[in-house]
Order: C-alpha cells, then sequence, then structure tokens
C-alpha cells in the first residue's frame, strides 16, 4: 500500500522563511524543511494499481500558471482542541480551482471525493494533547506575507510515517516549468 497526496513544494526561500517563523510554541512538533508543502488533496492509503491510474489521471490535468504568496498564519483544532499550526497562502482561487481538478481526478480512478473545505495552508507544527500558548505566536506572525513564488507544476508525494514523524518522497511531477527544488 501507498500513502499519497498531491502537494505544491513552495521555493526553498519561502521556506526557509516559515523555518524562521518556528519556535517558541510549548508542546509543538514543527515541521523541518522536508515536511512543508501545500497539500492540494489528500489520497491516503491506495494500491499500486490505483496509485498507477492516478498518475496517469493527474497527468491530464491542465491549468494556467499563477502566482501564489504566504499569508498570515492560523491554527486548525479537531473537538475544541488546536492540533495544526498553519501559514495561509493566497490566492485562493487558483488554488481551489486545482483542487477541484485534482480531486475529480482522484474520483475518476474510484477514490471518494474530498469532503473537507478546501483551505490553502502550510502546517508549521502539529499537537499531541493540550497544545501550547499560541496566542503570543498568532499575533507575533498575524501579518506574515511573503513575495509571490509561481505555480507552475505540482507533485504526488508518498509518505511514510516513522518513529521521527512523517517523511515525504515525491513520486510524480505534473505541469510546466521546472521541478522543485
Amino acid at each position: 500500500m501507498h500513502r499519497l497526496f498531491v502537494a505544491i513544494r513552495p521555493p526553498a526561500s519561502h521556506r526557509a522563511a516559515l523555518l524562521d517563523l518556528m519556535g517558541g510554541v510549548a508542546g509543538a512538533r514543527w515541521q523541518s524543511d522536508d515536511q512543508l508543502h501545500l497539500t492540494l488533496r489528500f489520497v491516503g492509503e491506495v494500491d499500486r494499481h490505483c496509485a498507477n491510474d492516478l498518475v496517469d489521471a493527474l497527468r491530464t490535468i491542465r491549468f494556467a500558471p499563477f502566482q501564489a504568496a504566504l499569508a498570515g498564519v492560523g491554527t486548525f483544532d479537531r473537538k475544541g482542541v488546536v492540533d495544526t499550526l498553519w501559514a495561509g497562502v493566497e490566492p485562493r482561487d487558483p488554488l481551489a480551482s486545482l483542487h477541484r481538478k485534482i480531486d475529480r481526478a482522484c474520483v475518476a480512478v474510484g477514490l471518494p471525493p474530498e469532503s473537507r473545505a478546501y483551505r490553502p495552508h502550510i502546517t508549521l507544527a502539529r499537537f499531541g494533547r493540550g497544545g501550547g500558548l499560541l496566542d503570543p505566536f498568532l499575533r507575533a506572525h498575524a501579518a506574515l506575507a511573503s513575495p509571490p513564488f509561481p505555480v507552475t507544476h505540482f507533485a504526488l508525494f508518498e509518505s511514510h510515517l516513522g518513529h521521527e514523524g512523517a517523511s515525504y518522497r515525491p513520486i510524480a511531477h505534473f505541469g510546466e516549468g521546472h521541478l522543485p527544488d
């Protein structure tokens, strides 16, 4: 079985800016440089046949390149307890459009449609039970902004869970332009 997701890898300069933000929140499990990505669609565990079909379906996706930028920070919670700290990414419309195309490709190969609302973000940290005091971090970085970066491609990643957290490996790239660094 392969645990897959579709994502955009921000440029090294933007990842470095995010890494510079990280710290000062008790209980945070900060992401490493290799883990920083903008998820377009979580796929989950699939067999090799489905993974190959998904690669073929993703190859058919066409989109006009666009610019994206980091924009603010926020949190996700599960049952009222914060479990994720993230950096936002804008503009939402072209990212949501690309997300919908990828979701349709997933459905075409037999995967269930995405049921959650799409919110473009890059996960900065995860929390176990009772995340740290986040208000100072959220206030300090509420105005997070970056220069725009080009979105010309996306990738299918495989996720491997281990004792040190998840590691991600791109297995196929789609779109035009250069591959992510």
